[in-house]
């Protein structure tokens, strides 16, 4: 009854529910049985009603995490008072500036061992986000000039593919030490091509999200 008559407060159940314990337990260690019995009462097709896998409420756990920071960077895109560039420079600092990296952290799914997982997230970063996204702001930096490139959709899809999978510990498994190399590389190439969009800010944020990783995946 509950699923069919309310099925919006069962889906956002489910999700706080499967969340708390991520953050708990840790996502590996979080199976669907654990989320059934801390739903009072719910069966198992009250889940599967509405999601898959435990991979999809995952990835709904992570947009509900997010979704303020996905607030403030659409609210970025509107802004008046910056071109392309410092658009795109706001957004880098605002997807870093948020309680839910460190949640994520704390969670610490590995996606190199579960490609379905791995595969959703890839295709919301680079299908979803950066067509979405970035490629507007790039292609708004194009017309007034702060950028200068003649691929805004493929800029855009790069910027996604380094910046939330390849320095991302999650899903390429490397040390701390490692990922600061790699976003020192980032800011190399982004400095390059004119953008200027990692700081000392983003790498101190980008590094603080990685030890909390790796302290956590070493716990769960």
């Amino acid at each position: 009854m509950a699923r069919n008559k309310y099925p919006e407060e069962t889906r956002n159940l489910i999700i706080e529910t499967a969340g708390r314990l991520f953050l708990e337990k840790g996502y590996e260690r979080t199976s669907i049985q654990d989320i059934i019995n801390h739903l009072g009462g719910l069966s198992k097709g009250a889940i599967y009603h509405h999601f898959k896998s435990k991979e999809e409420i995952m990835m709904a756990v992570g947009d509900t995490f997010y979704a303020d920071s996905e607030k403030r960077m659409k609210s970025v895109c509107q802004r008046q008072d910056l071109n392309g560039k410092e658009k795109i420079q706001e957004v880098f600092r605002v997807s870093l500036d948020t309680p839910a990296q460190a949640e994520m952290a704390t969670i610490a799914p590995d996606m190199l061992k579960n490609p379905q997982l791995l595969v959703m997230f890839l295709r919301d970063s680079v299908q979803q986000e950066a067509p979405d996204l970035l490629t507007p702001i790039i292609e708004e930096g194009i017309r007034d000039g702060s950028i200068k490139t003649d691929y805004p959709r493929e800029l855009a899809e790069v910027l996604m593919l380094i910046g939330n999978l390849w320095i991302n510990p999650m899903i390429y498994p490397c040390s701390t030490e490692e990922v600061v190399k790699k976003v020192q590389f980032f800011k190399y190439l982004t400095d390059k091509l004119g953008l200027e969009v990692i700081t000392d800010e983003v790498i101190d944020k980008i590094k603080n999200f990685s030890e909390v990783f790796h302290e956590n995946k070493e716990k769960k």
